[in-house]
């Protein structure tokens, strides 16, 4: 608590001065029901009242535990600005202790809130871009994408990352110019997905694997599993006039992975063939690491904000509560927290986790613990 004090002490309350509940006292209740799972001001309360006895242990809590109502506030006043500030400090200190590392492969990928719309606009919810390290298993930004511009969003959110030691991968809308110059300035390397809505540079890149020349080649093969068999064949080369010729900035080299799968007792499918454009030369199976990687975004970020913190069913949408970006401070159930050397991530997506049991103890106990168990058997 000592730390978590020193981090948020130059905080400043937005409320009035009569407010009964100390704010620290409210966004340290906040932050430990988050990471046990808390996803709405309501379960803050409920977390609150369940651990009433261990938060006096840490806090004062004079007036109690605060209501859904004085989280709910409270999060609508904070002032974006200080709060990221205290926020950066708390993160700093939290990746300090626990030896985080945010290098390796980071993600690039949007995401839609389903439920956070006005009245009308259902079909055209808030669009988010999200930033994430694949080996921390940690967010490291989100911008919100203005007037559901995702290419737009990805640009904004990378110039607050530094991306020294990362190797940012993307699908094949922000393959262009203006996201290659941004990593590369950011101090980081790419990996883009690039199809054939990109013309004459695309034509270039299949080409270059059509003639002879040198050429890195790796294959993996899968065991068969869920009644299918898949193998990938990986091929890289060298390539350092693209950038002058179609003045991509930073490509080193072109990539092309082929697909197959056949499922148990079937023909094989057509062969999926995919290109990446490099801005450093990679090891043929690096290549199919950092690409298979990407999938982290999904799984690991996308899938456990759905389904552990029903993000697409979260409302909030109104003040400095909903989700528009870095500068605003979170919606409850996503506080931000800031890495050290980057800015700008929710609490609630940023924590480390393996195989997560989000709600276990949030749990309330139900009726009164026999004095037997707790000292470990029963006569």
């Amino acid at each position: 608590m000592r730390k978590f004090k020193k981090a948020f002490r130059q905080l400043a309350d937005p409320r009035a001065d009569n407010a009964r509940h100390d704010l620290l006292e409210v966004l340290f209740i906040s932050l430990a029901a988050v990471i046990c799972g808390a996803g709405s001001c309501s379960e803050m309360e409920e977390f609150g009242r369940s651990k009433e006895g261990l938060l006096r242990l840490l806090l004062c809590l004079e007036h109690g535990i605060p209501s859904h109502d004085t989280f709910s506030r409270v999060f609508r006043l904070l002032k974006p600005q200080a709060f990221e500030l205290a926020f950066r400090r708390f993160m700093a200190a939290f990746a300090k202790a626990n030896g985080l590392k945010l290098t390796g492969v980071v993600a690039v990928d949007g995401k839609a809130l389903r439920g956070a719309y006005e009245r009308g606009g259902k079909a055209t919810p808030l669009q988010l871009v999200n930033v994430f390290a694949v080996e921390a298993r940690m967010a490291l930004a989100q911008q919100k994408a203005a007037g559901r511009n995702e290419t737009a969003g990805a640009l904004e959110v990378l110039d607050l990352l530094s991306l020294e030691g990362c190797i940012v991968t993307a699908d094949a809308l922000h393959c262009h110019r203006a996201f290659a110059a941004a990593v590369r300035e950011r101090g980081g390397d790419y990996v883009l997905a690039i199809k054939a809505n990109r013309g004459r540079l695309f034509t270039a890149v299949t080409q270059q694997f059509a003639r002879s020349g040198t050429r890195s080649v790796a294959e993996q093969t899968d065991r068969s599993t869920h009644d299918r068999h898949e193998a990938r064949r990986v091929t890289v080369m060298r390539n350092t006039s693209l950038a002058d010729r179609y003045g991509f900035p930073g490509v080193a080299a072109v990539g092309r992975i082929t697909s197959r799968r056949r499922l148990r007792g079937q023909r094989a499918d057509a062969p999926v063939v995919r290109h990446y454009l490099l801005s450093k030369y990679i090891s043929p199976k690096r290549l199919l690491h950092v690409t298979r990687s990407h999938w982290g975004i999904e799984n690991r970020l996308h899938w456990v904000l759905d389904v552990h913190f029903a993000e697409d069913a979260n409302r909030a949408r109104k003040d400095n509560a909903a989700p528009a970006g870095p500068q605003h401070p979170a919606r409850p159930s996503r506080s931000k927290v800031y890495p050290p050397q980057n800015q700008a991530c929710w609490l609630g997506r940023c924590l480390p986790y393996a195989d997560p049991q989000p709600y276990a103890i949030a749990l309330p106990w139900r009726g009164r613990v026999d004095a037997r168990e707790t000292r470990g058997g029963v006569g």
